[in-house]
């Protein structure tokens, strides 16, 4: 079997969405058909996407977040250094 999906991720998120599209409504996984696609509705765009499932555990060492999630799980952890943002920041521009 190759390594990954045998097909591109854009073509995997697509799928994921009309399946989520198809499902009925009172059924988990249900994706209203007004709403529009999945990483249009992250705001994310396919580059990032492929970062962060192909890169995830590199680009990331520990805690992942918004730069405000990231400030409060910090504090509530009670860590002596800040979280590194650089990484989301370059993912995320």
């Amino acid at each position: 079997m190759p390594q990954g999906l045998p097909f591109h991720l854009q073509d995997y998120v697509q799928l994921v969405d009309i399946t989520g599209r198809a499902i009925r409504e009172d059924k988990r996984g249900f994706i209203d058909n007004n709403l529009p696609p999945i990483l249009e509705r992250l705001n994310i765009s396919s580059r990032e996407w492929l970062v962060l499932t192909t890169q995830f555990e590199s680009k990331f060492k520990g805690l992942v977040g918004c730069k405000e999630k990231l400030m409060l799980a910090a504090k509530a952890l009670g860590l002596q250094r800040r979280p590194a943002y650089a990484n989301r920041e370059a993912i995320f521009h």
